[in-house]
């Protein structure tokens, strides 16, 4: 008899994390192609703080379950499915619903965790890690001898850039708060305080013939600044408006905004890129193409890890009944890594 229980949380509308609610049921069924995976950790993303402003660009209407991945065991399959399939570790892209016990995904839509990587440890890598790698190795195609700039060098996707790029045998200048250089510097990376109000200046005296990339998460009008920093042939990844995390009105503008800049960059004869990144581009016009890439790219990963090129950073780990506390300490600023939600 199977006395497990379904345990969500749920974001009902624009609320303090202590808003957040814990709702209790039965726990799915696997239709046709899918699987129940039983979940082991999932994770508190920039995402997640942004939906509960309200302010990501695309996400549902309240009230819905967050939570952008996770990494669990499948539990049951449905028909069709390689029965198999059942008691491996996966990892899984899903933008929101992560944030429960039990989760119903596509089976073509899970990735293998290679056996000794830690259901945590491979959380910190699904979305952080597929981003990082598709931007570096996809957009930017840096590498080795190249420079490139990482803004927010010790954030989520960050942490996992700077050292996908050492490993690449790129150069890598990293913005971030004076307390994270030290840890940087450790890495190989070469650190500017983000705060500095000359930082386009830093940044050019340490690469005065321009990088071959910037990696931008906080878009506003700093992006201009990223872009003047390229060097012919250079490319710029703008891949979030973190300035805007704050702001009033609409949730799409910044994005909008962005995406203008990139447009009317590209149609101008100046021997440089830039493009607008998101995770999710092309699933809709060629959704196995998409689930091919993800998990090649995710399976890469998860190799460098266990070759010990980049290293997997949990913050803390926080049974889901304690998301609130789980929120709040994602977005205090304080924490080197990812805070990591267990059932």
């Amino acid at each position: 008899m199977n006395t497990e229980e379904l345990v969500e949380v749920v974001l009902p509308g624009k609320v303090e994390p202590e808003g957040l609610r814990i709702r209790r049921g039965a726990v799915p069924t696997a239709g046709p192609g899918q699987v129940v995976i039983r979940m082991e950790a999932t994770g508190v993303s920039f995402a997640e703080q942004q939906m509960r402003r309200g302010r990501y660009y695309d996400q549902p209407p309240f009230p819905f379950v967050p939570g952008y991945d996770l990494v669990g065991t499948v539990l049951a399959t449905g028909e069709g499915v390689e029965p198999e399939l059942a008691g491996t570790r996966v990892a899984a892209l899903v933008k929101v619903g992560g944030w429960a016990s039990h989760v119903v995904v596509e089976a073509a839509d899970t990735v293998p965790v290679p056996d000794g990587i830690g259901a945590a440890e491979a959380e910190t890598l699904v979305v952080n890690g597929i981003t990082a790698w598709q931007m570096l190795h996809r957009k930017a195609r840096v590498r080795a001898g190249r420079t490139v700039v990482v803004h927010g060098a010790n954030g989520g996707v960050g942490s996992v850039l700077v050292q996908l790029a050492r490993a690449a045998g790129a150069h890598v200048i990293g913005t971030a708060s004076e307390r994270h250089h030290d840890a940087l510097r450790e890495r190989g990376v070469v650190p500017v305080d983000y705060r500095a109000a000359d930082l386009p200046a830093r940044i050019r005296a340490l690469a005065p013939r321009g990088v071959h990339a910037v990696f931008d998460h906080v878009g506003g009008r700093g992006i201009v600044d990223s872009w003047r920093l390229l060097a012919p042939g250079g490319t710029l990844v703008s891949y979030g408006s973190a300035a805007t995390r704050d702001a009033e009105g609409s949730k799409q503008w910044p994005v909008l905004k962005l995406l203008g800049r990139v447009w009317l960059w590209n149609a101008l004869p100046n021997r440089r890129r830039a493009y607008f990144f998101n995770v999710w581009a092309g699933k809709a016009l060629a959704r196995n193409r998409f689930r091919a890439r993800l998990r090649a790219d995710l399976t890469q990963v998860f190799a460098a890890l266990q070759r010990g090129e980049i290293t997997a950073r949990v913050a803390a780990r926080l049974p889901l009944a304690q998301v609130a506390e789980a929120v709040r300490l994602a977005e205090s600023g304080t924490i080197a890594g990812k805070v990591v939600l267990t059932p």
